[in-house]
């Protein structure tokens, strides 16, 4: 594939697809007429858009043409909408450590596909039980569409098992019929995509805790509380008698936590140590912020009983002995979880708890009253390329809730080099 032109910031350069495309389709103007308006009509235009690995504000569009149909084993989607917010910068930022990358391999040492929750429809299928016109939920890349080898085809959905991606975590490998998902509504589609995947970190963080009795505390402290994990963490916990939990985030988003209700105390960042130190204390780390860390535990001291990192988007380094006083940090990973609860109770068991969760979760979340969201609703490539690099550089407002449209995007002004395939 030729390389496209570099995207900074979400400005959009380069080739525009239109032109690309009249080129390719009058390219054999003048030969076998009949054979030409055949392969135009079986081929399609694959838009994909790339992350700069090591640069994550900076993106790149490229396109190709590839055929209509799908190969014997193979469905063919076509991504219809999705959602961005700062989990997916941190599938990014960990995109190497975590395998996140390889999820859906460019071919480009510099260049990754950034994965994203949406829902897509099955364009064609060569696989029994997977119907053109059906549609799923799932792990996608920011493309226009994507190849698939279902296995494990059942009603409820099936699993992707292209060869790359079976060593890699499974919970991100399985895409769910609407059709036969016990939480999905039509109306919910973007509830759902904004908060259901970083829904799944809250609800399971906030089991292991209260699986592990807290490990002795009677107060969790949690940084960078105005996040959409870290809130729905404490929307899980909330009226868990004997734990008081306390909120550490910015000045700026100091007014909206407060407004959350789920905070017994906020503080400011700079007014930490204003928080007491006279009981058993659980840090519940998502800023990742090494100087904060360090601050939490000398403040504590000997009242802090467990420090768990439940990862950021801002500060992407690994978690690394700095010599603290008390508990090692210890990386917390919802898949590990789901897996001891899915021996414990089953995978209907785990679905059946997580549903009613999630539901009282967006149902709250979405009533206008509450005041937790404003959904914001965007379309086509550049609109992401813009989102993206707003997150990047920490821009986005914690009540914002913001999802991307690409239906129709090929036709919109969106710009990318296109190649033959």
């Amino acid at each position: 594939m030729a390389s496209a032109s570099t995207v900074k910031k979400g400005q959009k350069v380069g080739q525009k697809m239109g032109q690309k495309m009249d080129q390719a389709t009058h390219s054999n103007h003048g030969s076998n007429h009949g054979n030409h308006n055949d392969r135009a009509e079986q081929s399609l235009t694959v838009t994909r858009l790339l992350t700069r690995k090591h640069a994550l504000n900076e993106s790149q569009l490229e396109a190709r043409r590839e055929r209509t149909d799908a190969a014997p084993g193979e469905v063919l989607l076509k991504i219809d909408r999705f959602a961005l917010t700062t989990n997916n910068i941190t599938y990014a930022a960990f995109g190497d450590a975590m395998n996140y990358w390889q999820f859906f391999p460019t071919g480009q040492q510099e260049w990754g596909h950034m994965p994203v929750w949406g829902f897509a429809d099955v364009v064609d299928s060569k696989v029994p039980g997977v119907a053109a016109g059906e549609r799923f939920y799932g792990y996608f890349p920011i493309a226009s569409h994507i190849r698939m080898q279902p296995e494990r085809v059942t009603e409820r959905g099936f699993y992707d098992a292209l060869e790359h991606r079976r060593p890699l975590t499974s919970a991100y490998n399985q895409y769910t019929r609407v059709t036969h998902d016990a939480a999905y509504a039509p109306e919910l589609e973007n509830y759902q995509m904004l908060y259901r995947p970083l829904f799944i970190t809250s609800f399971m963080l906030a089991d292991f805790l209260e699986d592990n009795r807290f490990f002795g505390a009677t107060r969790l402290v949690v940084s960078s509380a105005s996040s959409k994990t870290a809130y729905g963490t404490a929307f899980c916990l909330r009226d868990l008698p004997g734990i008081s939990l306390a909120a550490i985030t910015s000045a700026r988003n100091r007014p909206f936590v407060e407004g959350l209700g789920c905070y017994a105390e906020v503080v400011g960042y700079d007014d930490l140590e204003t928080l007491p130190t006279d009981a058993p204390t659980l840090y519940v780390d998502f800023s990742g912020d090494e100087a904060l860390r360090a601050r939490v535990h000398h403040h504590f001291g000997g009242a802090l009983v467990y420090d768990c990192f439940a990862g950021s988007a801002q500060n992407t380094g690994f978690l690394r002995d700095t010599g603290l006083p008390g508990p090692k940090p210890e990386f917390y990973f919802a898949p590990v979880q789901i897996r001891k609860r899915n021996a414990d109770w089953g995978p209907e068991g785990v679905n059946r708890r997580f549903n009613a969760a999630q539901r009282a979760f967006i149902d709250y979340v979405k009533t206008p009253a509450n005041g937790w969201l404003t959904l914001i609703e965007a379309q086509g490539f550049g609109a992401a390329q813009d989102r993206i690099a707003s997150l990047v550089a920490g821009g986005s407002e914690p009540k914002a809730g913001y999802v991307v449209r690409l239906d129709g995007s090929e036709r919109s002004n969106d710009r990318a080099r296109m190649t033959e395939e």
